[in-house]
């Protein structure tokens, strides 16, 4: 039996209902099989008499059925694998959908779309991609929405109850600050059910002890009322606490805000450095740009802290032993690096992300002396370390796009540290712009993925098990890919020559 298919880190947007799909009548889709409720994660298309190895889970199967034979094992290995529903195009192999498989997708579970021979598949996979931007844009539209309202709450002269207040209008639901104990100290919002109140006051207990290996949230579902409990770091033995009819694409996103906005309020004793990563924060949530409130963050501005456009190193991080890890693990990591600025990640992403400051690199410098050729950042046990080059503040979003490239090739590499490099030599001598605009030229018919997939390939020395290491895809999805890229460039990728180009291209990005 081959491999289980190796699943990737999340999708790209929101999941897409089926029912969303099938109301868009120019595709002229018909549910003929199976259940009419099942989430769209991405589409794939495969004649393969059993796609299996190369499905991730979430798909809208589209097949002709070109080796279709034994239609019940089909069916069935689609559901192992994790298929979302099959969309079956008819002519010119089949002139209808088989009755058999009809049968085999309603005795496994497995939604059957009939797709007329007048709709291609790449319509169909080009539906789903816009339903995915619009549903994206919408969750991004409200998250902002409530990140400046939650914001704006915590300006005002009470607000901790104004938080609370508006993160219970926000998700529709009651917000209550709670002790370990189960006392209550804040609440907004609809009171829930007395069995859910006990409930909330139980989960608080679980993430409120201040303990190591506590959990810094908590889930749980009574009826038809979903609770959550989040640990807040600035208070003693602190919890927030939410009930709530119903959980949307972004709530924990903006739950998430409200965590820091309230673990910053409710901290007993405020010292200048966390009163200027407060200001910090508020003023990135209401329109300031980073390179503003990049001198508050370094503990300083006025009074002798890092200067406005001092560079800074951005670090994503994970665990060797594949564990997620929580905050408390991350904040020891981030203080072993000599910086307080540390994201844990999200629940579906592991990457533990630290922004360093030029003031925190020039301490520890101090602290461990060093040769003037060393690396800022050493390695640290336990974690695989992917490290950007020095980077101002307006372009740290570039700077963590280049830490994500140096962790994956130090994973795919098993390096336990790795520097993203900066552009220097040859490179160093064009001018950016007229770089920039060769590589835009070059690499034009290139999507995002596949440029994606070129750049690891070439960085990793043509390597196709490093590559599908780095990208946790089969190595096979790799060749497809890189074979894809040469047709595109119409460039014999096996050529040093060309292979040197294209790097200068993609390093240009």
């Amino acid at each position: 039996m081959p491999p289980p298919p190796a699943h990737s880190p999340g999708p790209p947007a929101p999941p897409i209902p089926l029912a969303e799909l099938l109301a868009r009548e120019e595709l002229g889709l018909r549910r003929i099989a199976g259940p009419a409720e099942a989430e769209l994660l991405w589409v794939h298309t495969s004649e393969m008499a059993d796609p299996y190895p190369y499905l991730l889970g979430g798909e809208l199967l589209l097949s002709a059925g070109v080796l279709l034979t034994d239609p019940d094992h089909y069916v069935g290995r689609l559901v192992e694998a994790g298929a979302a529903a099959l969309g079956f195009g008819v002519r010119p192999v089949h002139e209808t959908v088989p009755e058999a498989l009809i049968e085999a997708c309603d005795r496994y579970g497995l939604p059957l779309l009939e797709v007329p021979p007048e709709t291609p598949f790449t319509t169909i996979a080009r539906a789903v991609w816009r339903l995915m931007a619009e549903a994206r844009h919408r969750e991004l539209r409200r998250v902002t929405r409530a990140q400046q309202a939650l914001a704006t709450a915590a300006a005002r002269p009470d607000p901790v109850p104004a938080v609370l207040h508006q993160l219970a209008t926000q998700l529709s639901g009651r917000a209550v600050l709670l002790t370990a104990r189960g006392e209550e100290v804040h609440a907004a919002g609809r009171r829930p059910p007395p069995k859910a109140a006990a409930a909330l006051a139980r989960l608080a207990r679980v993430v409120a002890r201040e303990r190591p290996g506590s959990p810094a949230s908590a889930t749980d579902t009574l009826g038809a009322t979903h609770l959550s409990a989040y640990a807040l770091g600035g208070g003693e033995g602190l919890a927030l606490t939410l009930a709530t009819s119903r959980r949307e694409a972004g709530d924990h996103t903006v739950a998430g805000v409200a965590v820091v906005l309230l673990s910053l309020l409710t901290a007993p004793h405020q010292g200048a450095d966390a009163a200027a990563r407060s200001a910090a924060l508020v003023r990135l949530l209401l329109g300031a740009t980073p390179g503003e409130v990049a001198p508050l963050l370094d503990g300083g501005g006025a009074d002798g802290g890092q200067e406005a456009g001092a560079p800074w190193t951005v670090i994503h991080a994970r665990r060797t032993d594949g564990m997620k890890a929580d905050a408390l693990t991350a904040g020891a990591l981030g203080a072993s690096l000599g910086s307080a600025l540390v994201d844990a990640g999200r629940e579906d992403d592991d990457t533990v992300r630290v922004l360093l400051p030029a003031a925190a690199r020039e301490a520890a410098r101090e602290q461990r002396p060093a040769p003037a050729q060393a690396p800022t950042v050493s390695p640290q046990p336990g974690w695989t370390l992917g490290v950007s080059t020095p980077t101002p503040p307006s372009a740290l979003t570039t700077a963590d796009l280049g830490a994500a490239r140096a962790l994956a090739h130090a994973e795919a590499t098993r390096t336990p540290l790795k520097a993203d490099a900066p552009i220097t030599g040859l490179a160093a001598l064009i001018p950016p712009d007229r770089a920039a605009a060769h590589a835009r030229t070059l690499l034009a018919p290139l999507t995002p993925p596949l440029a994606e997939t070129l750049r690891c390939w070439l960085s990793l020395h043509g390597s196709w098990d490093r590559t599908a290491v780095a990208l946790a895809v089969h190595r096979n999805t790799v060749r497809q890919r890189i074979g894809r890229c040469a047709e595109l460039l119409a460039m014999d990728l096996n050529d040093m020559d060309v292979r040197m180009e294209l790097w200068f291209a993609l390093r240009q990005e």
